[in-house]
């Protein structure tokens, strides 16, 4: 990531002027939208930084917490909803930082602006379902954490060749990837698409006016419009250890699975049209050129959605393979698969307000992977038909994403 970060240095400069006709001795002309990117996610004012995304810090932190105590089974369901709604000096975490601060996981679940603010029944809904794997896991899950599991009995079962130990409730599934996987869309993707990328949210009251004033927010060196922007931004690069220069593979969460679809070739550069989109977005900001910033927003929405559909039909096509030969693999595989499927709902299709499957659509998905013995009883077929179904409306094909 950092090659590409220098490489594309370079090619900012070529890609933002027009090329001359040796024919017609035409004039090289100016960049057209006026916004010049800088080589990194780096903007000052005054010799002051104006970049920062603490509060998505923070959750992406607690959130990691939460999905390594669901592991514990000396967890009790209380200490596990604890840390998912944390309140403000509670000590839910082993860092004291997490238990001084206000925010929670929960809070922003399925709590989008443009999404959920006028549909709380089925923002209740979604959290209910993470409150509910919570449930499982305590009270189903961890007093079978010693125990063989089998069809319709939740325990523990071990990948073939002395493998890693999966454990997973009655239908195979590993609760604790339903709530990892769940959350990279139910929190991290709903709030930067959803919200923050928003124009409901960047020009929210005044904040548009603000921002051609150059009025800060407060006694903060950001205007409100540029930290919004930021606040996107850190849902995914908000553990990095120089955001400037992502590394990637950062966090459980979208980061992690950035780097993961970044690596595949199919997929090479995906990573950069993000990063890039990002640094270009908060230039049109501070140059106050709106009509860049949404097109770069518009970016963002289609790159992020494509990562969740990719890992969707990569982990179905993984655990096709498994199916009746390595119970466990294929569970493991099944229940990522799970969580992805799950995140689909909190997609963005660019210049639209849909997601790329609505929640009923989803919870048709959910119920064919549920449905009687769960995954259990999955077969191949079925597992291509959703393949099809996800990798028809996104630009790859299931052999792109399956390998």
């Amino acid at each position: 990531m950092n090659k590409l970060v220098l490489g594309f240095a370079a090619l900012a400069i070529l890609g933002l002027t027009s090329c001359s006709n040796d024919d017609d001795n035409t004039p090289i002309l100016p960049p057209t939208n006026n916004v010049t990117a800088p080589d990194t996610y780096v903007f000052e004012r005054n010799g002051a930084n104006t970049v920062f995304y603490t509060g998505q810090t923070t959750r992406i932190l607690m959130a990691e917490e939460l999905i390594a105590a669901i592991k514990d089974p000396s967890k009790t369901e209380i200490e596990l909803d604890a840390m998912f709604a944390h309140q403000e000096g509670a000590t839910d975490f082993s860092d004291a930082t997490l238990n001084a601060s206000g925010k929670s996981v929960r809070s922003k679940t399925a709590a989008s602006t443009d999404f959920f603010s006028a549909n709380t029944t089925v923002a209740n809904a979604i959290k209910a379902d993470f409150d509910g794997y919570i449930s499982d896991q305590a009270n189903n899950v961890f007093p079978n954490w010693g125990n063989t599991a089998s069809i319709g009995v939740a325990g523990q079962i071990q990948e073939a060749a002395g493998g890693t130990t999966r454990y997973v409730n009655g239908k195979g599934l590993e609760n604790n990837q339903a709530l990892n996987k769940g959350l990279i869309g139910a929190l991290m993707i709903d709030q930067m698409l959803n919200s923050y990328l928003g124009t409901a949210v960047l020009d929210a009251g005044d904040n548009r006016a603000n921002n051609d004033a150059a009025i800060l927010d407060g006694s903060n060196d950001y205007t409100t419009m540029e930290h919004k922007w930021d606040e996107a931004f850190g849902y995914l690069y908000g553990k990095e250890v120089n955001a400037a220069m992502p590394a990637l593979g950062a966090d459980n969460f979208l980061n992690k699975y950035l780097a993961r679809v970044e690596n595949d070739t199919d997929f090479a550069g995906i990573a950069m049209d993000v990063y890039n989109a990002f640094k270009l977005g908060r230039a049109a900001i501070v140059a106050k050129n709106y009509e860049v910033r949404d097109a770069q927003a518009e970016i963002i929405r289609g790159k992020i959605s494509e990562i969740v559909g990719i890992r969707a039909v990569y982990y179905l096509q993984q655990a096709k393979g498994s199916l009746g030969t390595d119970w466990a693999a294929a569970f493991h595989d099944l229940s990522e698969g799970y969580g992805f499927i799950y995140s689909l709902q909190f997609t963005r299709k660019a210049g639209t307000n849909e997601p790329y499957f609505t929640k009923t659509e989803v919870d048709g998905f959910i119920a064919t992977l549920m449905a009687g013995n769960g995954f259990w009883e999955l077969t191949g077929s079925q597992l291509d038909a959703m393949s099809n179904t996800i990798s028809a409306e996104f630009n790859f094909t299931i052999a792109q994403a399956g390998s």
